[in-house]
């Protein structure tokens, strides 16, 4: 966690994310009107930014700027419900079957090729459309919908992993001495898939708070939950691009953008500091050590030299020896012992 820290990408987005979920959190109650406010207006067009509306109104003169502050909280705790609940189907499924191998792996591995070929969105349509409304609007039913679709690729990853770890000599151990099955995947194989495990869980949460923003945007998402996709869907619905009314559009579409980019530089950073390759930390002074493909590098200070005394003709000092393997002469070569 020290490391994550001194990630730059880690620590911009770690405030950038616990900045928009305390919006979130108490957006509602810092908001001016509750999200069904209607100014009293005659006029049916949406209202440009003002100083009593700060982000205008839309065509029914609702004050967007409240809308944008009670959405959040829903969008943000669908996609994080998601995540989590995806990642435990990923470690039910991608770590039994790198761990146990044989008729196991093959089902599974199987049943993770069938869910990673099938298209995600769509799936989530054809399951939510029938519905009643009063359903599409449970974060929980959602959360748990969403998750079944996006579990895949992280079980996927963790399979490679656990298949690469099952034969160190930690696990061997444990099974010399009678430990259970259970109990080395949870204290064994768990700990050390913790990287990948938050990895998985970032990208999970990103595609979460994306999808659902596109069942709202395309109308699944019953409308009586206000959301940054419904509110993107109304504005869709009255040509809000068409006519210029970036104010209807433009401030939940950020919203979303700013949750992902968030997440994203934290996933940078995480991957950044446990893959080897792309940079390390040495001497916890944040010293980084930029990797090349292919190459170990080596951190040495020059040894200070020394005059050698003079050979006689014939023999080998290791001065002449490196001389003569720059020369590449061969008959040098062939003289040295």
């Amino acid at each position: 966690m020290p490391r994550m820290l001194r990630s730059r990408k880690v620590a911009t987005g770690l405030v950038l994310l616990l900045v928009l979920l305390l919006l979130a959190l108490v957006g509602p109650l810092l908001a001016p009107h509750t999200p069904d406010f209607q100014a009293n207006r005659s006029s049916g067009l949406p209202l440009p930014p003002s100083a009593e509306y700060w982000l205008g109104t839309d065509q029914q003169q609702h004050d967007l700027f409240s809308r944008l502050l009670s959405g959040g909280r829903d969008t943000l705790l669908i996609s994080f419900l998601a995540g989590a609940l995806a990642n435990v189907l990923s470690v039910l499924v991608g770590v039994t079957a790198g761990y146990l191998g044989g008729l196991a792996d093959e089902v599974l591995s199987a049943l993770t090729n069938i869910f990673l070929a099938l298209p995600g969105l769509l799936i989530l349509m054809v399951i939510m459309k029938p519905l009643p409304p009063s359903e599409t609007s449970n974060p929980f039913l959602i959360g748990s919908v969403i998750a079944v679709t996006a579990w895949a690729w992280g079980a996927r990853v963790l399979r490679a992993q656990t298949m690469a770890l099952r034969g160190q000599d930690y696990v061997e151990a444990s099974k010399v001495i009678g430990e259970r099955t259970w109990r080395i995947i949870l204290f064994e194989v768990v700990p050390n898939l913790l990287p990948i495990l938050a990895s998985a869980f970032i990208f999970t949460v990103i595609y979460g708070i994306g999808t659902y923003t596109a069942l709202a945007w395309l109308g699944v998402i019953s409308p009586a939950s206000v959301t940054w996709g419904t509110v993107l869907n109304e504005a869709q619905a009255s040509g809000a691009a068409i006519n210029g009314y970036w104010w209807w559009y433009l401030p939940p579409a950020l919203a979303v953008a700013l949750v992902g980019i968030a997440l994203a530089l934290i996933n940078f950073g995480i991957d950044e500091i446990t893959n080897p390759r792309l940079s390390s930390v040495r001497g916890g002074r944040g010293v980084k050590v930029r990797f090349r493909l292919g190459l170990t590098p080596v951190l040495r200070t020059a040894a200070p030299t020394r005059e050698e005394p003079p050979s006689a003709e014939g023999e080998f000092t290791p001065t002449a020896v490196r001389t003569a393997a720059r020369s590449e002469d061969p008959k040098t070569l062939e003289a040295q012992p």
